[in-house]
C-alpha cells in the first residue's frame, strides 16, 4: 500500500497548490477524498470503467490524479480556475480523462446511474459490464435528486454501480448534523436495496476490500460509506469546517500545508502552479 500512500500524498500536494495558485477552491474536500481517488486511479479502475466526481468542487484532487496518470502535462495545471483554461472549478468532459461534467450537487450521481444503465445495454453478459464509480459528498446527500437516483438504481438492480460517500461529516462552514442530519445513513441506503459497506476512507486495505466486494456483488448497487477527515494531512485544516472552501490560502498557509505533506522548504517552489 506504500505506493498508493505516496500517490495520495502527491495528490494532496498538487491539490492544495492548485487552490493556492488560483486564489480560491475547496481544500478540505480535496484532502478528505484523496485516498479513495488514489486507490481508484492507481489500483481499481479498469480501462472500460467510468468515474464520476459528483462532488465536483473537489476537482483539484481529480485533476492531480489525471495529471499523474499522464493525461495532461504540468503546464495545464497552471490553468486551474483561469478564464479560458482547461481546468475549470468543476470537472468537464473537455478535460482528458473526465467522464462526466459535474458541479450542481446531485447531478453527477444521476449521470452515473445513466452510465451504468447504458453500459448494461451494450454488454453481452453481467460479468462483462464495466463498472461505474461515483463519489458523492455527504452534504450532497441532502439533495432530493440523490435519493431518486438511489431508488432507481436499486430498482434496476445495477450491480455495476458503486457509489462512494466521502463522509467527512462537514459541509460549507458547519457540521452536517447541525445543517441537515444524515443518520442513520447506512439504513437509508439499505432501504433502497443497496449493498452497504462502511469503512475507514483513509485505510487502503479497507478501500481495496470494499471495491472487491462491490465487484463481487451481483444484482444490487454498492455504496461505500467512507469515514474520512476533512482536511486530512494538513494540521491546521483537519476537522475544521471553515476549510471546506472557497478559500484563499495565504503564503504562510501554503508553506505550512506543503510542509505537513512532506515537502521541504527548498522543494516547495516545484509546487508553484501559476500561469
Amino acid at each position: 500500500m506504500s505506493d498508493l500512500q505516496a500517490r495520495a500524498t502527491e495528490i494532496r500536494r498538487i491539490a492544495v497548490s492548485l487552490i493556492h495558485g488560483a486564489g480560491s477552491g475547496h481544500p478540505g474536500s480535496c484532502l478528505s477524498a484523496a485516498d479513495v481517488i488514489a486507490a481508484l486511479y492507481f489500483g481499481e479502475l479498469r480501462p472500460a470503467d467510468k468515474f464520476v466526481l459528483s462532488k465536483g468542487h473537489a476537482c483539484p484532487a481529480l485533476y492531480a490524479a489525471l495529471h499523474l496518470r499522464g493525461l495532461f502535462d504540468r503546464a495545464a495545471l497552471g490553468s486551474f480556475r483561469r478564464l479560458g483554461g482547461l481546468l475549470q472549478g468543476s470537472p468537464t468532459t473537455t478535460i482528458p480523462g473526465v467522464d462526466a461534467t459535474c458541479g450542481s450537487l446531485g447531478q453527477g450521481f444521476s449521470i452515473a446511474l445513466g452510465l451504468a444503465l447504458g453500459l448494461r445495454q451494450v454488454s453481452d453478459t453481467v460479468a462483462q459490464e464495466p463498472h461505474v464509480f461515483v463519489m458523492l459528498g455527504d452534504g450532497e446527500l441532502q439533495e432530493g435528486e440523490v435519493w431518486e437516483a438511489a431508488m432507481a438504481a436499486g430498482h434496476y438492480h445495477l450491480g455495476n454501480l458503486c457509489a462512494i460517500v466521502d463522509y467527512n461529516k462537514m459541509q460549507s462552514d458547519d457540521l452536517n448534523a447541525r445543517i441537515m442530519g444524515l443518520e442513520p445513513l447506512d439504513a437509508k441506503w439499505r432501504a433502497f436495496n443497496w449493498n452497504v459497506q462502511t469503512i475507514d476512507g483513509h485505510d487502503f486495505g479497507a478501500i481495496a476490500a470494499a471495491f472487491a466486494n462491490a465487484r463481487a456483488t451481483a444484482g444490487r448497487p454498492t455504496v461505500i460509506i467512507a469515514n474520512t477527515i476533512k482536511g486530512k494531512g494538513v494540521s491546521y485544516m483537519e476537522g475544521v469546517p471553515s476549510w471546506h472552501g472557497s478559500v484563499k490560502l495565504k503564503p504562510e498557509e501554503i508553506r505550512q500545508a506543503l510542509a505537513d505533506l512532506g515537502v521541504p522548504a527548498e522543494r516547495q517552489p516545484e509546487y508553484a502552479f501559476h500561469v
